[in-house]
C-alpha cells in the first residue's frame, strides 16, 4: 500500500515539458540570418502558407511553398537564410522549451522541411499570428491554447510520416515532387526507400505506369509548361528552374513530351479544363469558353449562350470517372485550386496550374488566368469598368448611408449556419473590400481571418450583432425552416439593432452568392446595392 509521502514523491518525480512562444513574426518581415544571436537558445518553426522560395539550412537548399514547414531545435541550432528572390508568405515562431525537473528539453526537430502539411496546421498558424498581433482577441489564454494545438498537429504529422508507411512508393513520389529540380537518380530513391534499385524500378513502374526517369521528366516538363504559361520565356533560365543544365536539352525533352517546342507551346491557343465554378466564370468573363468547366444553373442562365459545352460534375462518384471526364476534353492546361486532391492524378494529362485557395483575391485570380490565355488587357479593362462602377456606387451610398458600420453575411443550412470572410465570397468580398462595411469584431475573435468562416447553430445567429445582416440562403427542409422561424420569433433576435432598424436582408439566392469570380462579384454587387436602396447599375459587361 502506498503511503501519502510515497505518492507525493512519485508525483513530484514525473518530468513534464512546457512550450511557450516568445516571438511570432510574419515571414516576409523577418531576416533569418540577421536574427541568429537572438534565437540561438530557442527552438523555431517556419510555416509557409503562400509563395515560393529557397530556404538554406546549414548549407543545404530546400524549396519551400504553401504547406511547407521547417522545424529547428535549439541544440544544435541550424543556420538559416533565404535565397534572394523568395516570395514566401507565412510566419516564423520562436519558442522556448521548459521542463519541471530542469533536465533540459528540445523542441520539435526535423532535418529537412516537411511539405504538403494539412490545412489545419496552416489555419492554426494564421490564427496564432493574428492573436499575437492583437492579444486582446480571444481572451488571456487563447494564444497558449492555439500554440498547444499547433504543436499537437505538427507532432501528429511528424509521427505519421516517420512511421512505416504501407506505400513507400507514395513517399518516393512526394519526395520527387518536392525535389525534382535537384539531381535525382533511381539509386538514390531506392536507397531512401530502403529497397533494391531493381525492386524500386519494378514496383515504381507498376504503380505509376512510368519508369523513374520518365516520371521525373514528366514533373520537370509540367513545371516548365506552367512557368511558360505565367511569363518565363528564357529557355536557359527555365532549364535551371526545372532541373536541367541548359536550354537546348530542355527544348529537346519538351518537344519529345509535348509534341511542340517551348516557343510554339507558349504561342498555341490552349484548350483549358476549369475544375471549379470560379475559374470557369473567370474564363467566360474573358470571352473564353473552357473545353470542360463547372457550371451552376445560375451561371448557365447568366451566359445564355447556345452551342455545345462540356460540363464537369465536381461531385462525380469515383476518381476514375473524374479522370476520364477531364481527359475527354484533351486539355493543354488544367486550372484548379491548390487544395484539390485530384490535381496529382491529373498530371499525366496536362500541366495543372494550382491557384492559392483563400490567399489570392478574385481579381488576382482573374489576372493570372488572363495571362494564361493572353487576354490581360481585356481583364484590366473589365476591372477598370468594375472599379468605376464601385466608385460611383460608393458616392451614392455615402449620401444615403454615411458611415457603413458592420455587416455580417449568413448562409443557413439544414442544421447549421455559416458566416464568411471576404476570401470565401458569398458577397463578403463586395461588402468588406469594395463597399466599406466592417466585419464585426466578434468574428475576428473567433478566428474568421484564418479559417475563412465561422460556424454556428441556427439559434446562435442572434448572438452575432451587426449593423447590417444579410442572409444569402435559407434551409429548404422542414426541420431547418422550423429552426429559422424559431430564430426570427425569438426575443434575442428581435432586440438586435439590425432587426429594429430594418436592416436585415433575406436574399435567399445561394447560387448567385456562391461564386467568387468576376461575373458572380458583379451580380452580387448589383443585388446588394439594390437591397440597400441604391440604384441598380448595369454598365459593366
Amino acid at each position: 500500500m502506498l503511503t501519502s509521502a510515497t505518492t507525493n514523491t512519485r508525483l513530484s518525480a514525473a518530468a513534464h515539458c512546457f512550450y511557450m512562444p516568445i516571438r511570432v513574426e510574419k515571414l516576409n518581415a523577418i531576416s533569418l540570418c540577421g536574427n541568429q544571436d537572438e534565437v540561438q537558445h530557442d527552438a523555431c518553426m517556419i510555416i509557409v502558407w503562400g509563395g515560393t522560395g529557397t530556404l538554406c539550412v546549414n548549407g543545404h537548399e530546400h524549396q519551400m511553398s504553401r504547406g511547407s514547414v521547417f522545424l529547428g531545435d535549439a541544440a544544435p541550432q541550424p543556420h538559416l537564410y533565404w535565397q534572394p528572390g523568395a516570395t514566401l508568405r507565412g510566419i516564423v515562431i520562436e519558442y522556448c522549451c521548459i521542463s519541471n525537473d530542469a533536465s533540459g528539453t528540445r523542441g520539435l526537430d526535423h532535418s529537412v522541411p516537411i511539405h504538403r502539411c494539412p490545412a489545419a496546421i496552416m489555419r492554426l498558424a494564421g490564427e496564432l499570428e493574428i492573436i499575437w498581433r492583437e492579444p486582446q482577441l480571444g481572451g488571456p489564454f487563447r494564444l497558449q491554447q492555439i500554440f498547444t494545438e499547433l504543436l499537437t498537429e505538427l507532432h501528429k504529422e511528424l509521427t505519421s510520416r516517420q512511421e512505416p508507411s504501407n506505400s513507400w512508393i507514395e513517399q518516393a513520389l512526394c519526395y520527387m515532387e518536392a525535389h525534382y529540380r535537384e539531381e535525382l537518380t533511381r539509386e538514390q530513391m531506392a536507397d531512401r526507400s530502403d529497397v533494391s534499385p531493381e525492386h524500386f524500378s519494378r514496383m515504381f513502374r507498376k504503380y505509376t505506369g512510368r519508369t523513374f526517369n520518365a516520371y521525373l521528366t514528366l514533373l520537370r516538363i509540367r513545371s516548365a509548361q506552367r512557368q511558360l504559361l505565367t511569363g518565363i520565356s528564357n529557355l536557359h533560365v527555365l532549364a535551371q528552374e526545372v532541373g536541367y543544365k541548359e536550354g537546348a536539352y530542355l527544348s529537346r525533352k519538351f518537344k519529345e513530351s509535348v509534341g511542340l517546342s517551348p516557343t510554339h507551346y507558349q504561342r498555341k491557343k490552349k484548350r483549358i479544363a476549369a475544375l471549379n465554378l470560379n475559374h470557369t466564370a473567370s474564363l467566360l468573363a474573358l470571352g473564353i469558353t473552357p473545353e470542360i468547366g463547372v457550371y451552376t444553373p445560375w451561371l448557365e442562365r447568366r451566359q445564355n449562350t447556345s452551342g455545345k459545352r462540356q460540363m464537369l460534375d465536381p461531385y462525380v462518384s469515383t476518381p476514375a470517372a473524374y479522370y476520364e471526364a477531364v481527359a475527354s476534353s484533351h486539355p493543354d492546361v488544367i486550372i484548379s485550386y491548390n487544395t484539390a486532391v485530384e490535381n496529382k492524378s491529373l498530371l499525366p494529362l496536362a500541366p495543372v496550374v494550382e491557384l492559392p485557395f483563400m490567399t489570392m483575391s478574385w481579381r488576382d485570380q482573374f489576372r493570372l488566368l488572363a495571362d494564361i490565355v493572353e487576354r490581360r488587357e481585356h481583364a484590366e479593362e473589365w476591372l477598370l469598368r468594375y472599379d468605376d462602377l464601385v466608385s460611383s456606387i460608393n458616392e451614392q451610398l455615402d449620401r444615403q448611408l454615411g458611415d457603413r458600420g458592420t455587416a455580417i453575411v449568413w448562409e443557413v443550412c439544414q442544421n447549421a449556419a455559416y458566416c464568411f470572410s471576404s476570401s470565401y465570397g458569398r458577397g463578403c468580398q463586395i461588402l468588406y473590400d469594395d463597399l466599406g462595411f466592417r466585419m464585426p469584431e466578434q468574428l475576428m475573435e473567433e478566428g474568421i481571418a484564418s479559417k475563412g468562416f465561422v460556424e454556428a447553430t441556427i439559434e446562435a445567429i442572434a448572438n452575432y450583432p451587426a449593423d447590417y445582416i444579410f442572409i444569402t440562403d435559407l434551409p429548404s427542409c422542414a426541420d431547418g425552416q422550423q429552426q429559422i422561424h424559431k430564430l426570427f420569433e425569438s426575443a434575442r433576435w428581435k432586440v438586435l439593432e439590425a432587426v429594429q432598424q430594418k436592416q436585415v436582408y433575406i436574399l435567399n439566392d445561394a447560387e448567385l452568392f456562391y461564386g467568387y469570380d468576376p461575373l458572380s462579384s458583379l451580380a452580387q454587387l448589383h443585388e446588394l446595392v439594390q437591397v440597400l436602396g441604391g440604384t441598380h447599375h448595369n454598365n459593366t459587361k
